[in-house]
């Protein structure tokens, strides 16, 4: 934590975030969904989709952009398959949905498929990932949005960084959870330095004019996670995503179309690397593990698989070897004791949400 930085108690943060999409338009259900995501994500260290991401959320309700009140729908399904409209939901909203309905699907036939349409962002994706592992499951969670990444060899954004998560249950341990972008890292790593008023590493990103650039007001583009590997994974999602669900968001005649929208539009986004068009499509699979083999055995031998991994010899300059989402679940262990830091930026914008909704904000904001 920087001296700039203000520690807060998860909790009163909760309240708050979800006083403010309660009087944003969510109804209370919704509102303390959307507010238990982002406050999954502060606690465990990725404070890039927590709630700094408030104001931008709370501006694109404003905009019309997110429907704080969706009128969801399943538009096929099959005993192993559901197509879901989201009518432009709050993404932890309608992927909750989603979840409940296959977690039922997929304890009769043993997996559930699901394509979500038309939602908005959904924030960390190992959220919903380790939801469906808690139940005893396997899960995978994919999305993918507008361009925001440039692929392997280009230099303006033709591809979106497009996210996966994947957990397991353990029996000793936590889920084992990977949740990662396929970019070099996530777009609110770039907003998180804004908050802090720091630089980014060379090779993160490039500016407007296709130039790598280390400051993140600046940035346009993204880069990809492993050149050509991070920029085909992210191609192929797509395939999965919006090319299945007739809602595709990366063919050039798209881009062109919001282009033309974006300098027709006089809405003036406050963070980098964004247009004023916000649309994506998601999958969401679970697996029965018992349909296969036995849980409990299953979680006991994840459990070896984790302890061999740590015990294996360490590189020089490692002093421990981490499993995927180790990091984060000790981050949640200390963070739940003695709270969220806050950069100086997001303060000065959370002030800002609380003074439109006439909201007291945490203890020390």
């Amino acid at each position: 934590m920087t001296q700039s930085e203000v520690r807060v108690p998860w909790q009163p943060l909760y309240d708050f975030a979800k006083e403010v999409f309660t009087r944003a338009g969510c109804p209370p259900k919704d509102a303390a969904t959307e507010a238990d995501a982002l406050l999954w994500a502060n606690l465990r260290g990725v404070d890039s989709h927590g709630v700094l991401r408030i104001p931008w959320y709370v501006e694109n309700i404003d905009k019309g952009v997110m429907n704080p009140k969706p009128k969801i729908k399943v538009l096929k399904e099959t005993p192993a398959t559901l197509f879901i409209e989201a009518d432009h939901a709050l993404g932890p909203v309608v992927t909750v949905y989603t979840i409940e309905l296959a977690l039922k699907k997929a304890k009769k036939v043993g997996i559930c498929w699901s394509l979500i349409r038309n939602l908005t962002h959904q924030g960390a994706l190992g959220y919903y990932a380790q939801m469906i592992a808690l139940k005893n499951m396997a899960g995978l969670v994919i999305v993918t949005n507008p361009p925001n990444m440039a692929p392997w060899g280009a230099k303006a954004a033709g591809v979106h960084n497009s996210p996966i998560a994947i957990s397991v249950p353990a029996k000793s341990h936590r889920p084992l959870t990977l949740d990662m972008a396929t970019s070099v890292v996530a777009g609110g790593k770039l907003w998180l330095a804004v908050d802090r008023g720091m630089p980014i590493p060379l090779g993160w990103a490039l500016d407007k004019d296709g130039n790598p650039t280390t400051d993140p007001k600046k940035y346009a583009t993204l880069l990809p996670m492993g050149g050509a590997k991070g920029s085909g994974l992210a191609m192929m999602f797509e395939c999965l995503t919006g090319v299945m669900a007739g809602n595709p968001q990366l063919e050039p005649s798209l881009l062109g179309r919001a282009k033309e929208v974006e300098a027709k539009s006089d809405v003036k986004w406050e963070r980098p690397g964004l247009v004023p068009r916000h649309i994506q499509n998601s999958v969401v699979a679970i697996i029965d593990i018992a349909n296969f083999t036995d849980v409990e055995d299953y979680k006991g031998h994840i459990d070896n698989l984790v302890d061999g991994i740590k015990a294996l010899p360490k590189a020089e300059g490692f002093k421990e070897i981490f499993v995927p989402g180790e990091p984060e679940e000790r981050t949640y262990l200390e963070r739940v004791k003695s709270g969220i830091p806050l950069p100086e930026g997001t303060i000065r914008n959370l002030r800002g949400i609380a003074q439109k909704f006439s909201l007291q904000l945490p203890a020390g904001l």
